[in-house]
């Protein structure tokens, strides 16, 4: 059994950023998304550590992270490539959600990623459909300002989540749930940050590193709109639909997940991916 041993790093504002190294292999960064467990308590870690030497990050505020007195998304891309940047080598990337978009932007800003794997990084509302309910981000401010971290992470988990009441009862129980509450604060602000982005395709045509776009066949509209639109932008890109899965396939159907993101970076087939407007569907 690989062991998991916790490092920090500096990032460029001087926040100290932790991450979790375990495995052999090429290094992988793994990056995860707004209101998630550290990578390293994805069921696909142990078999992604046989592969890869992993760097399972802590994003700012979470876990063993410090954070700011101010909070803007650009020190997220930066925290990234603090980690990316202290290797030895160009380093393979995974960000996952809110992760991969923050991965994504990171991209422009160091020369030493290898390759890339997107999952469903982008949320791009729909003409009458927005990616959050009306007044939702004004709620969960007001629950965080009267320091009611649980009903931050309920309304998360219920309105962005989709889980319904007896799941998150169910969630009350398991040991995890603290150690949620206890980054509960960070939910708004990155939420707030999600729905302020904007994706400028211009600033990413002459991105040139291999990167896989993966979505859930069964995920929502705003999360698939936001692949298509990196297909279209990106000039070196693989998409794969996970058949049947939605926006967490690393829990749902780690096999397919795991066999998806392996073979895009250890395979030669992907040695000289270019952009193409089909895509893979993976069962």
């Amino acid at each position: 059994m690989n062991t998991v041993t916790l490092e920090m790093v500096n990032s460029l504002d001087g926040t100290p950023i932790a991450y979790y190294r375990s495995g052999v292999g090429p290094p992988l960064i793994l990056v995860p998304g707004v209101g998630a467990a550290n990578p390293t308590a994805w069921p696909v870690f142990p078999a992604l550590a046989e592969k890869f030497t992993l760097y399972a990050i802590d994003r700012r505020g979470h876990g063993k992270s410090a954070d700011s007195t101010t909070y803007t998304i650009e020190r997220e891309f930066e925290d990234i490539v603090a980690v990316i940047d202290s290797l030895e080598e160009p380093a393979n990337v995974l960000g996952h959600s809110f992760g991969g978009m923050c991965a994504l932007e990171a991209a422009l800003l160091t020369p030493n990623i290898r390759r890339l794997v997107l999952y469903e990084p982008l949320s791009i509302p729909l003409p009458g459909k927005p990616v959050y309910p009306e007044g939702f981000l004004d709620q969960l401010h007001r629950l965080q300002n009267a320091d009611d971290l649980e009903g931050v992470l309920v309304m998360h988990y219920r309105e962005v989540a989709g889980m319904s009441p007896a799941e998150i009862e169910q969630f009350r129980s398991s040991p995890v749930w603290q150690e949620r509450v206890a980054t509960a604060h960070t939910l708004s602000r990155e939420l707030s940050a999600d729905e302020g982005y904007r994706f400028d395709a211009q600033r990413f045509k002459d991105q040139q590193i291999p990167t896989l776009l993966l979505t859930g066949s069964a995920s929502r509209d705003f999360e698939r709109k936001g692949i298509e639109m990196l297909a279209a932008t990106l000039p070196n890109n693989q998409v794969s639909v996970l058949q049947g899965q939605e926006h967490i396939a690393m829990y749902t159907a780690p096999e397919l997940f795991l066999n998806e993101v392996t073979g895009f970076f250890c395979s030669p087939r992907y040695a000289n991916t270019t952009k193409s407007p089909m895509s893979r569907s993976t069962r």
